[in-house]
């Protein structure tokens, strides 16, 4: 990310630092069958430009982005409920602390909204030898003698 469009002013992004985050190979392979179009294909184009090649404007985006919905079948989500489902999906596999980098939070208690989504497969296991312990616990003090 070297440049972004907000409030019709192209601006350095959030935090003013470029930034990246790591393409999965379905985006980058949509992205590169990009390049087929008829205009628009330099490296200095826009990803999404209006008709004649410039920034689209807030609205014009969201009701492409809509009509890509609805052509998908999905249902209707507000556009950065995007960044959210990144969120989510992203801290399944990864650590906060990318989580955060990739996500540009400045602060990690942001980025700790998203914990409660990490799978934690270890702790039914850990459960489960809690509530053994407690049983074998259980049937001692049942089958202990009783002084007299």
């Amino acid at each position: 990310m070297r440049r972004n469009y907000t409030h019709r002013t192209e601006k350095i992004p959030k935090g003013k630092k470029v930034g990246s985050v790591p393409m999965i190979p379905d985006v980058a392979d949509a992205l590169a069958r990009l390049k087929d179009r008829e205009h628009f294909t330099d490296d200095d184009d826009l990803v999404f430009p209006n008709t004649v090649g410039e920034f689209m404007d807030n609205w014009s985006l969201r009701k492409r982005y809509y009509k890509a919905l609805e052509d998908a079948g999905l249902r209707r989500i507000r556009f950065h409920d995007l960044r959210h489902a990144f969120g989510s999906m992203a801290i399944r596999k990864l650590d906060p602390h990318t989580v955060q980098t990739y996500m540009r939070h400045a602060h990690y208690s942001t980025t700790q909204r998203y914990l409660h989504h990490q799978p934690r497969p270890e702790h039914a296991r850990l459960l489960q030898e809690a509530f053994e312990d407690s049983a074998v616990a259980a049937q001692a003090r049942e089958v202990s003698p009783v002084a007299p």
